[in-house]
Order: structure tokens, then sequence, then C-alpha cells
């Protein structure tokens, strides 16, 4: 199996082009290839498809085999991924994901690679049935919310998956993050789960952000959840509409138009290392993942 691995900010991605080779199994695929020790290691897997309503379709495995609703960084190694392979010579590029549609503007730099992407995230729903969340109001905006004999105020909302944006004064370095992040995921309110991100605004064109994702534990960078805290501190007029978003792994350039309800966001992107990996017959029949040609 040939791939790419990629990454955005440090998320980082197995990328395929299941265009000339299709799988079966994905799922197990991604939770196989993933493997920090034992595979190729991973936060996710990318399958790049075509598709009968946009340029390409993306299909997102995260490492634990969970389907990836939308990711901003997965989205951008896209763009750069079928560019820089000349499957398209187009900069301007449509991606249908489980979310919808994505417009994506690419920007080449050296050697005529791609260095950043620019995403259309499209339109964040505070409907807290959207979210989902569990709440008497219709929206969860700046609300209590007890966690574990604790009181956090969180906002939540829905950018094809769900958020809940928690702001914190202190420094969010020191943050127990696996303890806390768990407990904001399994918590009753959340039926699905949720994504948390804990986020310290430097200033109002500047935040600094950790994200727990939903079924995974905390990433480098989470380019949709930076997106989610800036619609949040805009709503909460903590910040301005548009804010740089950095995490451990990274930074990213996020504009919000709260009158048109539009978000857009803006990150580098760069290619890791090419392989080729040998799933040999007894790992496919014990790990269930059967490999074809189209």
């Amino acid at each position: 199996m040939k791939f790419t691995k990629m990454h955005g900010c440090g998320n980082d991605y197995i990328v395929v082009d299941s265009m000339r080779e299709g799988y079966e199994h994905e799922s197990e695929l991604a939770k196989m290839v993933c493997t920090r020790c034992f595979g190729i290691g991973a936060d996710g897997m990318i399958f790049v498809k075509k598709s009968g309503d946009a340029d390409f379709l993306m299909d997102v495995y995260k490492s634990n085999g969970s389907i990836g609703e939308m990711c901003g960084n997965s989205v951008r190694c896209l763009g750069k991924y079928v560019y820089d392979n000349h499957l398209t010579n187009k900069t301007d590029i449509t991606v249908s994901t489980p979310t919808g549609i994505r417009f994506l503007k690419l920007f080449p730099g050296k050697f005529g690679m791609i260095e950043k992407v620019k995403v259309d995230m499209g339109s964040p729903d505070f409907t807290a049935s959207k979210v989902p969340v569990i709440f008497p109001k219709n929206k969860l905006i700046d609300e209590p919310l007890e966690i574990n004999g604790i009181i956090y105020h969180a906002t939540c909302l829905s950018l094809g998956n769900p958020h809940c944006i928690v702001f914190m004064e202190k420094n969010i370095n020191r943050l127990n993050i696996e303890k806390i992040g768990s407990d904001f995921e399994k918590h009753p309110s959340f039926p699905k789960g949720t994504n948390v991100e804990f986020v310290h605004i430097i200033d109002r064109e500047h935040m600094f952000v950790r994200t727990w994702e939903r079924g995974i534990g905390e990433t480098m960078a989470c380019s949709t959840g930076a997106c989610a805290a800036v619609v949040a501190a805009v709503s909460l007029n903590l910040t301005e509409n548009a804010v740089e978003a950095g995490f451990s792994g990274g930074k990213v350039r996020i504009s919000y138009d709260d009158s048109e309800n539009k978000l857009f966001m803006m990150g580098p992107v760069e290619m890791v290392f090419k392989g080729d990996i040998d799933i040999s017959p007894d790992e496919v029949s014990e790990n269930d993942v059967k490999i074809y040609k189209i």
C-alpha cells in the first residue's frame, strides 16, 4: 500500500489514493496503520476518492477507527496531496466531506508545492439539539456546566461535529487535560460525546488552544476546534473577528463573519515522508482487512 505521511500543525495523517487502489474495511485498516508503535503512526487516515458533486471526496478515520466528521487539518492535507501529486492542476478546488462540500484555496510555495491552504469551514450552529447537548435552553453560551463537582463556564456549538469551549485565565499548559477532557467528553449532557477546547485568550487577536478530541485524546492541533473557539470568543466579545490561534504544533489564521455566519481557516501543511507498507495475508486475515486493485 503506497501512502504519504502528512501533517497540519503536528496533527498527522496517513494519506492514500483510493482512486488508484481501493480498500475494504477502511476502519480496521486505519486502526492498524495509525498505531504508533506497530504501524506507521498517525492521528488518522485519509482516503482520497472520486466525487460526483465535487473535485474530490474525503473519507477520514481517526486512529481508533471511528469516522472523522470534519477536520480542518485533514482537509488541508488532502489539498496539498492532490495538487503535489498532480491529481489536479487547480488551486481552487472543492472537497466533499461528511459535513458537506468544502471550498479550498491552495497556495503553492517552493518548487511549486503547496505550503498553505485556506478552507471555507462552513457555518457554525449554536442550536443545542444540533450540537447535540442536553440543555434546558435552545443554546448553551457561557453557561455553567458542572463536571465532577467543579463549575466551568462553557459554550457549545456544532461545526459538523460537537464542540464545547471553555475559556480559562490560568496557564492551560499545566491543565490535566487527560482527566478533565475525558470527563467532559463522557458527560451525560453530551449524548454523542464532544470535542473540548480549553482556550487562553492572549489578546483580542491571539489565542492558545488545547483540544481534547472525542475518541482520541489530545492532539498537537485541532483547526476545527480552534475555529469553534474563535466563533465562541467573537460571540462573547472576547476577540476580534480575525484571530491567530496557536497550538503546541503550530498556528492557523481564522476569520469569522458573524453577520453572514461564515467561517474561514488558513494554515500550513507539510509532507513528512512517503512509503509503501506491505500488509501480509496473515495480517489481512487477522485484522479483517482486504486490499484490492481497481
